[in-house]
């Protein structure tokens, strides 16, 4: 299949009207793991491009779930029609770095999308990361009695062999992990992590010290650095989750995905003994932690060395010193593997491709 073929063959599954709600845009971006959608009105007539990043800088200005997509979207986009090479695309996407690049005949009408990962075969991202792997996976026991939540097999792999991979392909070659349950299970498996594309090394806690406690002993870097739960199955973006805390100068930057909770009762809202308005199970709509971070340099410093330190508790520290912490909406496929439902999903979700 040709890359004009393949950026037809997913056009159903970007496709979307300007008038949908940035939420079901949200919802369509996780399915397509794409990135983007194309706004079309009837007859398949362009009308922009919808980007995660167009979301996420709504979101900065102020913009609702409710609002329509093309309240946020890039109205005239680049465009080129379906008969420019694939060559000529990439030099395009190159010159003026994007990711995205709608196809659209001479009558105006959407025919495709391309992605710049159609195209490449891997990016060069030079940072390095970190996987926090030293839980004991206590709510998956007993299948975390004898491995650990990291080994455990999604598909045909272990669960970090995933990771590593994404890793890689983002270009990120030097990859620490922080051990402590069965952590020589881990070691025996990933060894150096020449065999896996990346250079690994191992930070081990002889006691649990928590979700960002490991990163104490990593002082003394001088650029920014990844981190990501050991249970956490994503196709995050890397790439631009670094742009993205460049461009706003952050010192932590926490990935968030939005999380959907019906309460199974009438809600009544009330002011005093005043009843205000009365909900008939409503949704509550938040933004979770997603167990995914980039750090900057002086973040360490926040960190007390051997001792527990939560990722909460870190990022309150440095919100009660003044620091720039922000958030990153994920849009890609995300999932924390922390419960028997969730585990059996990921095999799942994994056979069917939905981890793309």
């Amino acid at each position: 299949m040709t890359v004009v073929e393949s950026a037809q063959h997913r056009f159903d599954a970007v496709r979307i009207s300007p008038h949908r709600t940035i939420e079901c845009a949200i919802k369509q971006l996780d399915l397509a793991g794409t990135g983007a959608l194309v706004l079309c009105e009837e007859g398949d007539r362009f009308r922009g491009l919808l980007t995660d990043g167009d979301i996420r800088r709504g979101f900065l200005r102020g913009v609702t779930f409710q609002d329509p997509c093309s309240e946020v979207a890039t109205q005239r986009p680049l465009t080129v029609p379906p008969t420019v090479k694939a060559t000529e695309m990439l030099q395009i996407m190159n010159r003026i770095d994007i990711n995205h690049l709608p196809l659209v005949d001479n009558a105006g009408r959407a025919t495709g999308l391309i992605l710049r990962r159609d195209l490449m075969v891997e990016n060069h991202l030079e940072m390095s990361a970190v996987i926090m792997a030293g839980g004991l996976g206590t709510r998956l026991l007993p299948l975390t009695l004898d491995v650990p939540k990291p080994m455990l097999p999604v598909g045909d792999r272990p669960l970090m062999e995933l990771t590593l991979e994404r890793l890689r392909k983002a270009g990120i070659r030097h990859v620490n992990v922080t051990t402590h349950h069965l952590s020589d299970k881990i070691k025996g498996h990933f060894r150096d992590g020449h065999d896996f594309g990346v250079d690994l090394t191992y930070v081990t806690e002889e006691h649990p010290l928590g979700t960002a406690g490991g990163l104490g002993f990593l002082s003394g870097r001088t650029e920014p650095i990844l981190v990501i739960n050991g249970d956490v199955l994503t196709a995050v973006n890397y790439n631009d989750l670094f742009a993205f805390h460049r461009d706003n100068r952050a010192d932590l930057t926490v990935g968030v995905r939005l999380y959907e909770m019906e309460v199974p009762y009438g809600v009544v809202d009330c002011e005093g003994t005043h009843v205000k308005r009365v909900r008939e199970k409503p949704t509550i709509k938040l933004f979770v932690n997603a167990g995914v971070y980039v750090l900057e340099p002086l973040v360490s410093y926040f960190i007390p060395a051997g001792r527990r330190c939560d990722m909460t508790d870190l990022i309150k520290e440095l919100l009660e010193a003044g620091r720039n912490v922000v958030s990153f909406p994920i849009m890609e496929y995300w999932l924390d593997i922390g419960q028997h439902k969730d585990y059996a999903r990921a095999n799942e979700d994994v056979r069917l491709g939905k981890m793309i």
